[in-house]
């Protein structure tokens, strides 16, 4: 029996635009439903159950925003990936979609290229129970607290959180190819230093898709951390096109990175939350 082909419902009211991801995502081995009105698309998402939405915020009914409250409301749709598909780029407008739940957006002109890679991601994501980054392959989420948690219990070990700054900017300026290639990189330097310095038992992992959090024998916190510092401070400037490495290096938004050190040794809490709001205390 063949196996199901993936489910994508397109809310977008620009008929060109719907036309032409419907015959992209087909191509690519997707079972496609297009609607141009938000109200047909909450309908829609509730009979044909989608695997993803790609949701234009610009409807000519109810904005995209609502679209998505109306699918976070429901039992029935709650779960779905949502990209936002959308003109507007100011960071107001793309925190008011990540806090209704959306997985993603990407801004028109879009490279339908960029979109691929976004709506695989997020299926391969939902595929895996949100247990591993489908860009660093390294674990998150759930996978991530429990090893927190564990650490917090036994009092005997460290923790660094490696936080890379303005990755927003970059993505904006350069594209979500350019950025994901970004995030595997460090992953992989993080990955080698690791390996370096401490042991084979260590954790690594994300606590958000730009964090990453380093669970190791407290001994080896300083040197890991010298270590990482070093590394990808030399490194960040070349993700940046040669034509703009220069004047990148001067913008108060570029690449960086912030390194938090806990030893839980010394440091205790009593549960999850105050831990990664003393990782917030030290980034400031």
């Amino acid at each position: 029996m063949p196996e199901a082909k993936p489910k994508i419902l397109i809310i977008e009211d620009d008929l060109d635009v719907a036309e032409m991801l419907n015959a992209y995502f087909r191509v690519q081995g997707y079972e496609v439903f297009t609607v141009n009105w938000g109200e047909d698309g909450v309908r829609s998402a509730q009979t044909v159950h989608p695997d993803l939405v790609i949701l234009d915020i610009r409807l000519p009914d109810i904005d995209g925003y609502e679209v998505a409250r109306r699918l976070r409301g429901d039992r029935r749709t709650q779960d779905i990936p949502i990209i936002f598909l959308t003109e507007k780029r100011e960071r107001a407008d793309r925190l008011q979609g990540l806090e209704l739940g959306a997985d993603d957006y990407i801004t028109k002109p879009f490279d339908v290229q960029e979109l691929r890679l976004r709506v695989r991601n997020a299926l391969k994501r939902m595929s895996q129970g949100s247990l591993t980054n489908p860009v660093s392959g390294l674990p998150e989420g759930p996978l991530v607290d429990e090893h927190l948690n564990d650490a917090m219990k036994t009092n005997s070990l460290g923790l660094l959180v490696v936080s890379l700054e303005n990755m927003d900017a970059f993505r904006e300026a350069y594209g979500f190819v350019a950025s994901d290639d970004v995030l595997r990189a460090v992953s992989v330097m993080i990955t080698n230093t690791l390996r370096e310095v401490s042991n084979a038992d260590d954790f690594l992992g994300h606590m958000t898709p730009a964090e990453f959090v380093l669970i190791v024998p407290p001994g080896n916190l300083t040197a890991l951390h010298e270590r990482l510092r070093s590394r990808l401070d030399q490194s960040l400037d070349y993700f940046y096109p040669i034509k703009d490495r220069e004047q990148a290096s001067k913008r108060k938004d570029r690449l960086a990175v912030k390194i938090a050190e806990i030893d839980l040794t010394t440091l205790h809490f009593a549960s999850l939350e105050q831990l990664k709001a003393e990782f917030l205390r030290q980034k400031k």
